[in-house]
């Protein structure tokens, strides 16, 4: 192959929304992909969007994942998996029912994945609800310290486990709900 069809086949030109050209490789696109998770056309389409911005077409594609979790927040979760999680040597552990729509995606990975990030959320954060509604207007208690969902993620604290979850909604195509959780200690 030559060089100019290597160089043909590697990049997609696409027309920029200011006018001229703006290149966006299959090298780009194949690492918002990794990163994302997100379908190789909306990885191209954000790209292009953010004029070739890894991380602003991060954040668009996380966006459009926020909309796609809320459009599918009220189907039925019937599906999903019990995963459990256990540290500092059998002192601490917590167990976590995540639900999904079909068993086939509570067999994937990344479902199954996502299910043990909660349960070793549980147990390094101690929540005492899972969102913010659970909460009994009688307590007075920030969300971010009892509740699950709106918990920093311990993984990367600029985002929330509600992040987390919705970024996954998006990912998998269904919709995915944290039924229940319980943590415990030795001792306590």
């Amino acid at each position: 192959m030559t060089e100019w069809n290597l160089q043909a086949t590697s990049t997609l030109k696409q027309s920029h929304p200011r006018g001229g050209i703006l290149d966006i490789s299959t090298e780009m696109i194949r690492a918002l992909r990794e990163k994302t998770g997100a379908g190789i056309m909306d990885c191209k389409r954000a790209l292009q969007q953010t004029s070739g911005d890894h991380n602003l077409a991060q954040e668009v594609l996380r966006e459009k994942g926020i909309a796609g979790a809320k459009k599918k927040a009220s189907r039925a979760t019937n599906e999903g998996i019990v995963e459990s999680y256990i540290h500092g040597g059998g002192r601490v552990g917590a167990i976590v029912e995540l639900n999904c729509e079909t068993d086939f995606v509570a067999r994937t990975e990344d479902f199954r994945q996502l299910a043990h990030e909660i349960a070793m959320q549980v147990a390094a954060m101690s929540p005492e609800y899972i969102d913010v509604g659970d909460v009994p207007e009688s307590e007075n208690a920030n969300p971010q310290q009892v509740c699950l969902l709106q918990q920093p993620f311990i993984r990367d604290t600029t985002q929330t486990v509600q992040d987390q979850v919705d970024q996954a909604v998006a990912k998998l195509g269904e919709n995915l709900r944290v039924r229940r959780f319980s943590r415990f200690s030795l001792g306590e």
